[in-house]
């Protein structure tokens, strides 16, 4: 949880994630994302498979640089989304 803050809602959790991700372009890897979203392996893995298995985030493999992920046009519309309602409830 981010310090001095309360906690974050599911999608909450789940906007920063895909925020992180789109961020980070298309080399997001897994432990950066975690990171960056203020998140523990635990609770990080169980948001980023459901992101992954319903296919918000996409897997990017290459020999030079390894596995990392990026948004798919999908996970760009639920940010959208997502921020649309961040907004209604501020």
């Amino acid at each position: 949880m981010r310090k001095g803050m309360n906690p974050r809602s599911g999608w909450e959790i789940i906007l920063d994630i895909l925020k992180v991700t789109s961020e980070e372009g298309s080399r997001a890897k897994k432990t950066r994302i975690m990171q960056k979203a203020y998140l523990d392996w635990r609770n990080f893995q169980r948001r980023f498979g459901y992101l992954l298995e319903r296919g918000f985030i996409e897997k990017v493999d290459d020999p030079v640089e390894g596995t990392s992920y990026k948004l798919t046009e999908s996970g760009e519309d639920l940010v959208k989304r997502l921020k649309g309602v961040e907004a209604m409830l501020r």
